[in-house]
């Protein structure tokens, strides 16, 4: 009733002032210019824009002398085009030079096709999208619209959302003209981005589930393209589902966000960010509002707005009315423009001469309005513009922050100086939550004294709680420390697609290295000749040689092939000898292993055996005492050549692996290079599993793994244990080059601040005393020194060489098996010559050859006391043989060699 009184009032005033015109034509000496306008009665905001219309008319009829304008009003239904034509049709009847609006694109279009056939301007102040197909120049011709250009507004958002570095964002909107709005925001993303959602909502008044959707989404960017009258409850409803955070962000596309109450949201934690199109500080815009509220004043109505609550619309047709009054003005002082009342339905159509010129004229005249500078295209179109960025505050309401126009793009009006005092001011009194997790030297559980009790902050000492302290007290937030429940880093499950940990959003540069054991630092001494060969092999050689010598010193007893004639010029001696003494035994295998030979040999196929083996052995190890040829015995001395990563991948004696869902884990997994990716793959195929809990319990790996097992892990902590450890060491370079951040979700608001007073600490020189402090000072740190490598690392140990000793220990086997076989076969000869049993004849051949002072016997075996009564016939038949036997023997040894070519054998053999 209010709205119909106010149309009612506007009627009769209209009413009254045709009928003076009717009757005198002039007023003041003025000519009439009647201009039309169709308001729509539904909207609110339609009574201001009718306000805006009538009253900036008044101000141009204040200025001018010749002409004077007449306003002519109409009220349509918005959705009613039969009816809109029929008063776009009374309006040219009546004579009008122009038509203003309306602001409905259904009827829009009708006034538009009227007013191009009757050539009569039609000036608009609303959005029009460009048609399907393209623009018409001949449909366009007559319409000029005050309303920023559809595509270049769409631009305007899309340079904000770019500015804002936004990868991904969800779109509200409730109408397809809506979509089409944001055309340039739907292409700036590519297929390989992260992908727009876009959500419709519909009548319904409860926003709720979507929004519930959304923040499960884990989405925090929202762009909201809905009608005014809806925003305010949909970011009601946002708070209620704890939507209107710290860390979500809001851009409303809507020209008219700035005319909202926000009052009851102004203290939200959010950002909310609009565009505008007018400076609500301006002259202008507060010179039409007085006119505006004096106006209605005088008709004995109230009106009350105030600059910054100005809708759009009624900017727009104030600066309409101003832009064609300029045209009137200066086509009438060439030629006088008179008013033509026409008829839609006519047989014989006439058309106004005046209007065609009108346009053109106006879309080469650049004006400066409420809404900034007007320029138009050839299409009529307003195509460039400057707009506002605002952003909603506690203490002002909406701010302006930025401008943008076509040329410049985002140009912001407030400088950083302003943005970080703003942040800290914010920060003042905010309780902040620091989540981390149990890790020296960063955080660690504090150690309690007798009788004390620990609660809150108190609990905890380490790097990471005296740094959040010191940021505290230069922004002035509180905080409350609190240990992540799984005890994670924090890493991506591919399965449920979700992060778990610590962090959502790691800062991605945390540097990696190599745990590994130090070799065990051998003490220089005099002895240090030793130390080609470890302490184990130095005592297995000697081993063997005792072994060698024994074993040499019984075969060679049990072997006739050692017993000699010692007088071999002598045919009858009666008696042979063993110089297989254990000195002589000794002295053989000495001489051997320094390589020097000796003047006496075996002869026993056994004993040449044993005496060749241990030959073999001793060349072998005088080879690699002299030379350390390591490479040349062991193909996997890797726990002396360790020095990267690379020299890891290429092995698989030592194993390596990290912490379970940490960073390092995901470094590796998620690496392009190929070293890393064979290092990811080996870890993966290990078992028992290579990857730890805790960097404590790789610690402890790699120290009880003695030089089997590496630990990858983040460089700051493996300097920290090397600090307090001292057998463990680093092992080559960094694998990457990084560092530590403060973890904070995306698009925090305190960024800024929390990283200048990072930044400040570091100037100061506070970050460099907590290094020092709890790297080198606190907890046992600062107590190990670099040692330099000593040569016992290079020693060669029983792994190196034990396939020298095994060869050996073979060769005196094989020579024990046919020593004892030379031996039976000799008690089977004798047992057959002596006519004696096998057994009586070995019992007397074990006797002698264990009677070990004995070097010479018979050339016959005398039987024992007990069997020589039994047998005296045999006795007197053995020595009748005696003499034949010791000749034979004797020429044996003659006619092989003489004792002098025995030695130049013994020496060729030694040689080689």
């Amino acid at each position: 009733m209010q709205c119909l009184g106010r149309v009612m009032g506007f009627n009769f005033l209209s009413v009254i002032l045709l009928l003076v015109h009717v009757l005198c034509g002039y007023v003041d000496g003025k000519r009439e210019i009647p201009v039309g306008a169709i308001f729509h009665q539904v909207p609110d905001h339609s009574y201001e824009s009718e306000i805006a219309f009538r009253y900036a008319i008044e101000r141009v009829n204040m200025h001018e002398k010749h002409f004077e304008l007449v306003p002519i009003v109409r009220y349509v239904s918005p959705d009613d085009s039969y009816k809109t034509e029929r008063k776009v049709c009374e309006l040219a009847a009546e004579g009008v030079t122009a038509v203003f609006g309306p602001s409905s694109i259904l009827t829009s279009g009708i006034v538009g096709s009227i007013c191009k056939t009757l050539e009569i301007p039609h000036i608009i102040t609303h959005w029009d999208p460009e048609p399907f197909g393209g623009l018409d120049p001949d449909l366009q011709a007559m319409t000029i619209n005050l309303y920023p250009e559809a595509d270049v507004l769409s631009r305007a958002l899309a340079d904000l959302i770019v500015d804002y570095s936004w990868k991904s964002f969800t779109i509200i909107y409730d109408s397809d003209e809506g979509l089409m709005r944001l055309k340039d925001i739907l292409q700036i993303h590519g297929p390989s981005d992260s992908p727009i959602t876009i959500r419709q909502i519909d009548d319904n008044p409860d926003y709720r589930p979507l929004l519930k959707d959304i923040q499960t989404s884990g989405e925090s960017h929202i762009i909201l393209e809905i009608r005014p009258d809806r925003i305010l409850e949909l970011l009601r409803q946002a708070k209620e589902v704890k939507m209107l955070e710290e860390y979500q962000s809001y851009i409303i596309t809507s020209l008219d966000a700035h005319t909202i109450d926000f009052e009851e949201l102004r203290y939200s934690r959010s950002n909310i960010t609009a565009l505008r199109l007018m400076d609500t500080k301006s002259f202008d815009i507060k010179n039409a509002v007085h006119d505006w509220e004096q106006g209605e004043a005088r008709m004995k109505r109230q009106f009350r707005v105030s600059p910054e609550h100005v809708h759009t619309e009624s900017a727009l047709y104030n600066d309409a009315v101003k832009i064609y009054a300029t045209a009137i003005r200066e086509l009438d002082a060439t030629e006088e423009i008179t008013p033509s009342k026409l008829s839609c339905g006519s047989k014989n159509l006439r058309q106004w001469p005046f209007g065609l010129r009108i346009i053109n004229y106006m879309k080469v005249k650049t004006e400066h309005g409420i809404t900034g500078p007007i320029i138009f295209d050839d299409f009529g179109r307003r195509a460039h513009f400057h707009l506002d960025i605002i952003e909603l505050s506690k203490d002002e309401g909406f701010k302006k922050i930025a401008t943008w126009d076509p040329t410049h793009g985002v140009n912001y009006t407030r400088s950083q100086g302003e943005v970080y005092s703003q942040i800290v001011e914010s920060l003042q009194n905010k309780t902040f939550i620091v989540a981390s997790r149990i890790g020296a030297p960063f955080l660690m559980f504090k150690e309690k004294k007798d009788g004390e009790f620990l609660e809150g902050n108190n609990r905890f000492e380490g790097y990471s709680l005296e740094l959040i302290d010191g940021i505290s007290k230069i922004l002035g937030f509180q905080y409350r420390m609190e240990l992540v429940p799984d005890g994670k880093y924090g890493s991506y499950n591919k399965v449920t697609k979700k992060w778990d940990g610590l962090v959502k959003h790691l800062l991605d540069r945390v540097s990696i290295s190599i745990l590994y054991a130090k070799p065990v630092q051998q003490p220089k001494d005099l002895f240090s000749f030793l130390s080609p060969l470890s302490l184990d092999v130095w005592i297995y050689t000697a081993t063997a040689y005792l072994g060698v010598s024994v074993l040499l010193f019984v075969l060679s007893r049990m072997a006739p092939a050692d017993w000699e004639n010692p007088h071999p010029c002598k045919q009858d001696n009666d008696e042979v000898e063993n110089i297989w003494d254990m000195l002589n035994a000794l002295w053989l295998t000495m001489g051997s292993i320094m390589g020097q030979g000796c003047d006496i040999l075996p002869k026993a196929i056994s004993t040449r055996l044993v005496a060749g083996m241990w030959w073999f052995f001793a060349l072998i190890m005088l080879s690699s005492y002299t030379a350390n040829l390591a490479a040349f015995l062991t193909m996997e001395r890797m726990d002396a050549t360790i020095e990267s990563a690379e020299d890891l991948a290429k092995q698989s004696k030592i194993k390596y692996g990290v912490l379970m869902g940490g960073s390092t884990m995901a470094f590796f997994q998620t690496s392009n290079f190929s070293t890393y990716q064979r290092m990811w793959a080996s870890m993966e195929s290990v078992r028992p599993s290579v990857f730890t809990k805790s960097n404590d319990e790789g610690r402890d790996r790699v120290i009880k793994g003695k030089r089997m097992y590496a630990f990858l892990m983040e460089s700051t902590s493996l300097e920290y244990i090397t600090e307090r450890y001292c057998d463990l060491t680093q092992i080559g370079g960094l694998l990457d080059s990084k560092g530590y951040g403060i973890a904070m979700p995306v698009n925090s608001p305190y960024r800024t601040a929390i990283s200048g007073a990072v930044l400040k600490m570091q100037e100061e020189g506070k970050l460099h005393q907590l290094k020092t402090r709890w790297w080198k000072e606190m907890r046992g740190g600062g107590q190990c020194t670099e040692v330099p490598n000593s040569a016992g690392e290079n020693e060669l140990g029983i792994g190196n060489v034990g396939g020298v000793f095994v060869v050996l220990a073979l060769g005196c086997f094989c020579a024990f098996i046919i020593g004892i076989l030379e031996f039976l076969w000799n008690v089977r000869k004798v047992a057959v010559e002596e006519k004696i049993t096998p057994w009586d004849a070995l019992k007397a051949e074990m006797k002698f050859a264990l009677s070990i002072s004995v070097t010479s016997k018979p050339v016959h075996n005398t039987l024992s006391e007990s069997t020589a009564s039994d047998k005296s016939s045999l006795r007197s038949k053995s020595e009748s043989r005696r003499g034949s036997e010791l000749t034979g023997r004797s020429n044996n040894v003659r006619t092989a060699t003489s004792l002098n070519n025995l030695n130049k054998i013994g020496f060729m053999f030694d040689k080689h």
